[in-house]
């Protein structure tokens, strides 16, 4: 799997983790959406990464992906940044994945 950042993208996920130790995930949230098959992937900024998580080495950093959401994710990926829209946009030469990203980040819980 290949995943770009582009130089938007960069700026902004720059901006918003400023001070902040941690790391982008790219996570297939299934939270409120009635089944494992329905989700929404989304982009965090979180402490640390999961056991249970792959890492992807970007042009830019690190990405982690859940190894057990693989199939929800193309080969070839984009993490773009749209200021028309304010929104993170996940892309693929096939498909938009996500038009509308919001970064979340996650803080450490005890």
């Amino acid at each position: 799997m290949e995943i770009k950042i582009t130089a938007a993208a960069i700026e902004k996920i720059n901006e918003k983790t400023a001070g902040r130790e941690g790391c982008l995930k790219l996570k297939y949230d299934t939270d409120d959406c009635g089944c494992a098959v329905n989700g929404v992937i989304v982009l965090w900024f979180v402490p640390e990464a999961e056991s249970d998580e792959i890492a992807f080495e970007t042009n830019d950093r690190t990405v982690y992906l859940e190894k057990s959401k693989m199939v929800f994710f193309d080969e070839q990926m984009k993490i773009d940044f749209s200021k028309a829209t304010n929104c993170f946009q996940l892309k693929s030469p096939q498909q938009i994945l996500n038009g509308h990203m919001s970064l979340i980040i996650k803080e450490k819980t005890d």
